[in-house]
């Protein structure tokens, strides 16, 4: 049996893996095994440019910190898994999806958005989806055309009225 300071030092990592699902927005876990140490440097990078980051914890703590949280992932740690998670809830999706494509060895397992269980398929479609800012300036540019249109339409009937 473990001593007593192993076991306490057990759960605060589980209670550090608790803290940090309910504190992220995106959850995402996948196989790192057969990256370079210079490509986990470049992805953490990565990451971290995106409000993100990952931590490896063993499969254990970590299940059991899912399960204290009534989240059912144990079919998908088995295995090296990583575990990365973010206060936006596709950047963490998008960087490894983009990383990915020049480093096939990373695999993407499942993920949690928005307190939703994510297949790698709805991995996937979360990755295609434009960022926050794009989005953002998608609306801005269809207001600004709403309301381009709109002065147009008023200074063509001010014009109409005015040779009347």
């Amino acid at each position: 049996m473990a001593s007593e300071k192993i076991l306490k030092q057990k759960q605060a990592v589980i209670e550090e893996i608790k803290t940090r699902i309910n504190d992220s927005v995106s959850i995402v876990l996948f196989d790192y095994r057969g990256l370079t140490d210079s490509e986990t440097k470049e992805l953490r990078r990565k990451l971290r440019e995106n409000d993100s980051d990952y931590k490896v914890y063993k499969n254990t703590l970590m299940a059991r910190a899912f399960n204290d949280l009534n989240i059912d992932l144990n079919a998908e740690l088995n295995g090296p898994s990583a575990f990365a998670y973010g206060t936006d809830q596709i950047a963490a999706v998008k960087v490894l999806t983009e990383f990915k494509k020049d480093h096939p060895a990373l695999e993407l397992k499942v993920g949690i958005i928005d307190g939703e269980k994510a297949d790698q398929a709805k991995l996937s479609e979360y990755a295609s989806l434009p960022s926050r800012e794009g989005l953002l300036t998608m609306l801005a540019g269809g207001m600004i055309g709403l309301a381009r249109d709109l002065s147009i339409c008023l200074d063509l009937y001010s014009k109409q009225k005015e040779e009347n």
